[in-house]
């Protein structure tokens, strides 16, 4: 009984060591992203001597800026997501969403695929796995649309480059994409172009539970999520700050807007239709989005094209294609497509 009275307190004090290192790092993390903007300016105008007025040096001090930022954000928002997924295991997520009326769970889809850790590569798996648990066909597309569209990466991205106003509107109208495109396809009751073969594939079963983790297993999970995002996105981070950044000095003025902005009618179509072909993820895209609008680009149409690009991926919809018929595909990347569309016109409007 000691032993294990000793071994309680200890984790305890580790939990609670861990926790002010945490809290050290934050504060520290505060002060170094206070710093950047002027760190920025010195290392590109000072260290190196550039001009403020040519190319190069607006090109430069945008990446010296924008890459740091971006690393930063998505350390500390990766940390908090991986601790929060812990929660939502494969097994625990079909529980949730089995036996819900479909209207009810293409809302509660949609919401759980910003929280749950899966991408394109998982499509297949939790197809099989929703379908195998009485999850709604409707309402599993629901959740596969939510989650590459909206995610920790994309969040953190459009956050620190269009501030809270524009990444919350950004959720909400994926939000809104996925519940509704869901919805629609559950509707047109499509089941007869899922491959014959699916519903013959018993479910997979889960590994721990999330109430079997302790919060250092917990914490752990938030540092492996670092480890594994981070060091997964940052090469296409750097790229997409790199090619933004190119942009953002060389392109002239107005050339982006000519092509991109309110005043054509045909720019939103024309940005999806290029989007859905194309692979890239939200770390790739967001920088170049952002460098996009300051040539002039209307927001709802760079919007409009980096929706395209992560939530229609030509490789999710080539994995979708072993459990999917090509009926329902073609189904699934026309809803969501009319969805996106409507979305960038809206955020024309708006903003």
């Amino acid at each position: 009984m000691t032993l294990a009275v000793e071994a309680a307190a200890s984790k305890r004090t580790g939990l609670r060591l861990r926790v002010s290192v945490i809290a050290l790092s934050c504060a520290v993390w505060y002060l170094v992203y206070r710093s950047l903007q002027p760190a920025a300016d010195w290392f590109t105008y000072e260290l190196l001597g550039l001009s403020r007025t040519s190319h190069l040096g607006s090109s430069v001090a945008f990446f010296a800026f924008d890459a740091p930022k971006v690393m930063m954000l998505l350390v500390l928002i990766v940390f908090g997501v991986g601790i929060v997924n812990t929660f939502f295991t494969p097994e625990r997520t079909r529980r949730i969403l089995a036996g819900k009326r479909e209207s009810i769970g293409n809302v509660l889809a949609a919401h759980l695929g910003i929280v749950t850790p899966f991408c394109s590569c998982s499509a297949v798996p939790l197809f099989l796995g929703f379908v195998q648990a009485g999850v709604p066909l409707g309402v599993t597309l629901s959740f596969l649309i939510a989650a590459p569209m909206i995610n920790e990466v994309a969040l953190v991205l459009l956050f620190g480059m269009f501030g809270w106003k524009v990444a919350a509107f950004y959720v909400g109208t994926g939000l809104f994409i996925a519940i509704t495109a869901g919805w629609i396809i559950g509707r047109l009751k499509l089941e007869r172009f899922v491959e014959s073969w699916v519903y013959d594939v018993e479910a997979a079963g889960s590994g721990l539970e999330s109430g079997e983790l302790t919060w250092h297993d917990r914490l752990d999970a938030g540092q492996r999520a670092v480890s594994e995002v981070v060091g997964r996105v940052w090469p296409f981070i750097l790229a997409g700050i790199a090619v933004g950044a190119g942009i953002h000095g060389y392109v002239p003025e107005g050339l982006m807007a000519s092509f991109m902005g309110k005043g054509a009618w045909w720019s939103v179509p024309a940005a999806v239709v290029l989007g859905v072909p194309m692979y890239s993820n939200a770390a790739g895209i967001v920088p170049v989005v952002h460098a996009l609008l300051e040539k002039g680009a209307a927001l709802g149409t760079a919007l409009a094209f980096m929706m395209a690009v992560i939530g229609l991926s030509l490789p999710e919809s080539i994995i979708l294609r072993r459990v999917l018929k090509i009926q329902l595909i073609l189904v699934f990347l026309g809803v969501v497509a009319f969805g996106i569309v409507l979305v960038g016109y809206l955020f024309n409007i708006i903003f």
